[in-house]
């Protein structure tokens, strides 16, 4: 028998150690590093591990959103990992072959599926910027989205004395699109609290055209004006002495001088799934094969690449393969939504949650526009500890069922 093969890599691996419900503690030779670590209790019973096998490449796993708070030294690196075998055991996927019902490994196995998962992530393409990686050597420069540079971003802000605090967003997709303006707003706080604040011209340059893409949270972020940090629209950064092209006039360039620099990469498709049958452009199409099916970064529905966004496909992608399987019409669509904790200072946050859209799509039974101290400890605090000890386990439902909840309560 074929097993139900799901391909893991970066933040949505133990998403789908829920999503899949890792059965009893014998595999069958088919499936591929499946062990008791990986096996959630309460979820033996829907598919057995005779029936599922798992393959992701990394040694360490690590919840990427507390990295935001580990640059300002908010939290701690060593809180954000733990071993990848302590939740899911260890392979990498070089090739699909899907119109065969193939994946191939790295070690030379092929592997048949009867559906398949893909949760493969996104790649991060600091190279793609002239003089990086390796101008990460520099003690000025940090960047969040790398376990190997996050703490960087750390010791820039210790060590900055005076001049251009320079933040960037990168021309290309993303995932935590809020983070390069969260440590922004973290830097201004620290200087604040240091006492160097006033030393400080705090600069966010972006290839967008606006600060947030939905209406209410753009509103509310015009906190920006008034801590005095300065935002150029349209500004991408391609060379890592600051070398900023104008988006609006094509090769018309310009240079900041800068005392510290947070880079933001671009970002693509993996390399698997750069040529895949499975995906349009690189990322996974849900059409191009009715037994295949992506979650999280890797894919190309059209909303922002976040953790929430996964979590909230996680549930309905669950209902809809059991369906499938049983030869049912699934009932569900996923309506595009995801979340985006804007981290606005060491103590507030502001909760974007959000559709399709671009309307506010809220948990909870206040304006969450508005700064808060209950939402930044939900962020820094609620939400790990929900994520190693419900998501990977299994017993979370994801953000909807969350928002149900309250809205229950107040009818």
């Amino acid at each position: 028998m074929s097993p139900l093969v799901t391909l893991v890599s970066g933040p949505c691996a133990q998403l789908f150690t829920c999503l899949l419900r890792l059965g009893s503690q014998q595999a069958s030779p088919l499936q591929l590093h499946t062990g008791p670590a990986a096996q959630p209790r309460t979820t033996t019973r829907k598919e057995g591990a005779e029936n599922v096998a798992v393959v992701e490449p990394s040694e360490r796993h690590f919840y990427q959103p507390v990295w935001m708070l580990v640059g300002a030294v908010a939290k701690q690196l060593s809180s954000s990992g733990r071993p990848t075998v302590s939740v899911i055991p260890s392979a990498r996927v070089v090739k699909l072959t899907p119109d065969k019902d193939y994946i191939h490994t790295g070690d030379g196995k092929e592997i048949s599926y009867k559906y398949l998962l893909i949760a493969l992530g996104i790649h991060l393409d600091y190279e793609k910027i002239k003089g990086q990686p390796e101008g990460f050597v520099h003690p000025k420069i940090g960047s969040n989205y790398s376990v190997k540079t996050v703490e960087k971003t750390w010791k820039a802000l210790q060590d900055f004395k005076e001049g251009n605090a320079v933040f960037t967003f990168p021309n290309a997709p993303v995932k935590r699109a809020g983070a390069p303006q969260k440590i922004m707003y973290l830097s201004e706080a620290y200087f604040r609290k240091v006492g160097k604040r006033s030393k400080a011209n705090i600069i966010f340059n972006t290839s967008l055209g606006g600060i947030f893409g939905v209406k209410k949270y753009a509103d509310a972020l015009q906190i920006i004006q008034e801590r005095n940090i300065t935002v150029n629209y349209k500004q991408n950064l391609i060379e890592v002495r600051a070398v900023f092209e104008n988006l609006d006039k094509p090769g018309e360039t310009h240079v900041i001088s800068y005392e510290m620099l947070h880079v933001t990469p671009p970002m693509s498709p993996t390399d698997v799934l750069k040529t895949s049958p499975v995906a349009d452009a690189g990322w996974v199409d849900h059409k191009r094969y009715p037994n295949a099916f992506g979650i999280g970064d890797c894919t190309n529905l059209p909303t922002s690449k976040t953790a929430a966004a996964a979590a909230a496909q996680s549930g309905i992608l669950d209902r809809t393969i059991s369906l499938i399987r049983k030869n049912q019409t699934p009932k569900e669509n996923y309506d595009g939504y995801t979340s985006c904790p804007l981290v606005t200072g060491y103590n507030r946050v502001i909760l974007a949650e959000f559709d399709y859209n671009a309307q506010p799509l809220e948990t909870f039974p206040f304006d969450q526009s508005k700064e808060r101290l209950s939402m930044y400890l939900m962020k820094a605090d609620l939400i790990p500890f929900l994520y190693w000890n419900m998501m990977l386990r299994g017993y979370w439902g994801g953000p909807a069922f969350l928002r149900k909840l309250f809205h229950l309560g107040m009818s």
